[in-house]
């Protein structure tokens, strides 16, 4: 059932606590990704999403946090899986590997552990201002734009590319040192534009459309 506006204005207020220490992590996060990682690492959908969760907390945006938790709460909550199954010691998907390298610096893995728990305050925060469902649009654009700038502006895969961001939310494969040769590059590209949304995107928003507050 579906929770009424008026009891959303009485009951969903984000606590203060919650948004002074998003926004402590933000100010040591985004000048330490400037510095090491360089601009365009704010191009991944994670990180869009940090930003944008930070205007979302302080102006208790429904749309933007719902934005949101529409584009990341399925690949994140992946992240989790195999963050935790690295633990126990396998892998499941590869995408936490980086985690557990001594060589890369703590810290830079330390501010990377949001994506451990970012997933979960979206849910959170979806649950106190409510599920806004104009958000499934909205983010579907945002990530279509986003996927073609990464393909047609930014670096592909490269064998040493370092801390340098390449292979931008993987337009050209699950490689960061060279690309996917099983089908064409744009057949790819074309396969997340459509790909995402059937599996990740819309599953959320029928999720949270039924058993959210709605906004």
């Amino acid at each position: 059932m579906s929770v009424t506006a008026a009891a959303l204005d009485q009951s969903a207020r984000i606590p203060l606590g919650v948004k002074v220490g998003f926004s402590a992590f933000m100010a040591v996060l985004v000048p330490t990704y400037l510095y090491w990682y360089g601009p365009t690492n704010f191009l991944y959908f994670c990180d869009v999403s940090l930003l944008l969760t930070l205007f979302g907390i302080w102006t208790e945006s429904a749309l933007l946090i719902s934005m949101c938790a529409i584009g990341i709460l399925v690949p994140q909550i992946i992240w989790v899986i195999d963050f935790l199954a690295h633990v126990a010691g396998f892998s499941l998907t590869g995408m936490t590997d980086y985690m557990f390298i001594a060589d890369h610096s703590f810290f830079l893995r330390f501010l990377s552990g949001f994506h451990g728990w970012l997933p979960f305050l979206l849910m959170f925060l979806v649950w106190k201002v409510g599920y806004e469902q104009r958000s499934l649009l909205a983010w579907t654009i945002l990530a279509w734009a986003l996927l073609l700038v990464c393909y047609f502006v930014m670096p592909g895969p490269q064998p040493n590319a370092g801390l340098t961001p390449v292979n931008i939310n993987y337009v050209f494969g699950t490689s960061d040192a060279s690309p996917q040769n099983f089908v064409l590059p744009l057949v790819w590209l074309a396969g997340l534009m459509i790909g995402l949304p059937l599996l990740a995107f819309i599953p959320t928003h029928l999720v949270l459309r039924r058993f959210a507050p709605q906004a």
